[in-house]
């Protein structure tokens, strides 16, 4: 069976009394074969939408890339290529550094250059745009939405909203005319959706939160995978999953390894960017627990980390709703986490895992000795989670069924 026939016969299944739409997506924050583990949560999103009654054409605007130098692998990122039920189109455009002068630059280019592209690739006109972040996808797709007058919805995982302050006039005018012009605005999680309201109207802003299918997680294969993997049964196995950066709370995590006085504890980071990969790989080389770190680990063989995993570390200073922590509890991992962003609205302390304040290694440390001694608790609390996932409608299915809601109330509004 193809995938397009996969897609097909679930959008039948799943909503035959409705009419298919077609829909333009734009991420620039989206895989390829060069980047096979960048914002996957992107795809995953825009795969399962597709398998509703949204016809899917999707771009992820990528930069012209250097000659030499640390961008240069950009120039091997392909025009066209497949992911899941859906083609995902490169077109490229002009980024200018630094971002922190120019980022209003790089979005004007991606206006440009983008918009061309899609007048000549696609027919016309779509029903509607969908935009995985407010700048610069949303504000890419701004001439083209007014130029067909099609409804745009927007989405933030955090960036545009919780910096805004931070980027220059230019750029935050552009946020603005992109947030004023957008039908909806979706956040991933209810602390994101009050911030958001500082710029749009309530009745414009929801919170449709991502997820994860615990069908990809054989937690019944647990005991057989730690022995696969090498973890013995008395070994503690503490995983972090994250940009190694100091926003992730990576000092923090070095601290609080070197504050257990155990020696039955076994650490796993997996990142994929960030500068701080060479001095983690350092301080994980001082600890006197074992420790091994992973680079673009496939998610595949994450999903095993995360199955084997005794507890999930999460010691973050800035967050919306971490993938992470979805992934976390569909494998009935128990969750040890900071209380920042949207965390809480996932981790119910003491039930599915427990929380810690921001910046304080010796609050994890204990935490974590604390509950290692209790492996009982610890799995008990790892079913809890998995419970809570699928009650709370958690999933892939649930998230592109609410955003096919959106979009059709998005076109129902534009059509008034």
């Amino acid at each position: 069976m193809t995938a397009n026939t996969t897609a097909e016969r679930s959008r039948t299944e799943s909503s035959a009394d409705e009419d298919p739409y077609r829909v333009l997506a734009c991420a620039s924050h989206h895989q390829s074969h060069v980047f096979q583990v960048r914002s996957p949560f992107n795809h995953r999103s825009l795969d399962a939408i597709n398998r509703t009654d949204a016809n899917l054409d999707v771009v992820s605007p990528t930069p012209y890339a250097p000659p030499v130098g640390p961008h240069s692998e950009y120039g091997d990122v392909p025009q066209t290529e497949r992911w899941g039920t859906y083609t995902v189109h490169y077109p490229r455009y002009f980024y200018a550094l630094p971002k922190s002068r120019f980022y209003h630059v790089s979005g004007d280019s991606m206006q440009k250059r983008v918009g061309r592209y899609v007048e000549r690739s696609f027919e016309t006109p779509h029903d509607l745009v969908h935009a995985c972040d407010i700048y610069m996808d949303g504000y890419g797709m701004l001439p083209y939405c007014r130029r067909h007058d099609l409804p745009l919805v927007v989405t933030s995982h955090a960036s545009e909203l919780k910096n805004y302050d931070s980027f220059n006039r230019k750029t935050r005018r552009r946020i603005r005319e992109t947030i004023d012009y957008a039908s909806r605005v979706i956040t991933v999680s209810d602390e994101l959706s009050a911030i958001a309201r500082r710029f749009a109207p309530a009745s414009k802003v929801a919170t449709v939160p991502i997820g994860e299918d615990p069908r990809k997680f054989p937690t019944d294969r647990r005991e057989e995978i730690r022995y696969e993997l090498g973890v013995g049964p008395d070994t503690k196995l503490l995983l972090f999953v994250g940009a190694y950066v100091d926003d992730k709370g990576v000092g923090d995590l070095v601290k609080a390894l070197q504050g257990l006085d155990r020696e039955d504890v076994y650490l796993v980071t997996v990142g994929h960017e960030g500068d701080r990969r060479w001095w983690l790989l350092d301080r994980m080389g001082e600890l006197s627990h074992p420790a091994h770190s992973f680079w673009r680990l496939d998610p595949v063989a994450l999903r095993r980390w995360q199955i084997a995993a005794d507890a999930l570390v999460h010691p973050s200073w800035a967050e919306a709703r971490p993938t992470v922590i979805y992934e976390a509890m569909a494998a009935k991992t128990p969750v040890v986490a900071t209380t920042v962003g949207g965390i809480p609205e996932m981790v119910d302390d003491g039930e599915t895992g427990r929380l810690v304040p921001p910046r304080d290694a010796g609050a994890l440390a204990s935490t974590l000795d604390d509950l290692l001694d209790r492996p009982e608790e610890l799995r008990a609390m790892g079913e809890a989670g998995h419970d809570r996932l699928i009650e709370q409608g958690w999933t892939w299915q649930r998230h592109a069924e609410r955003t096919e809601e959106i979009h059709r109330e998005a076109m129902g509004a534009d059509d008034g």
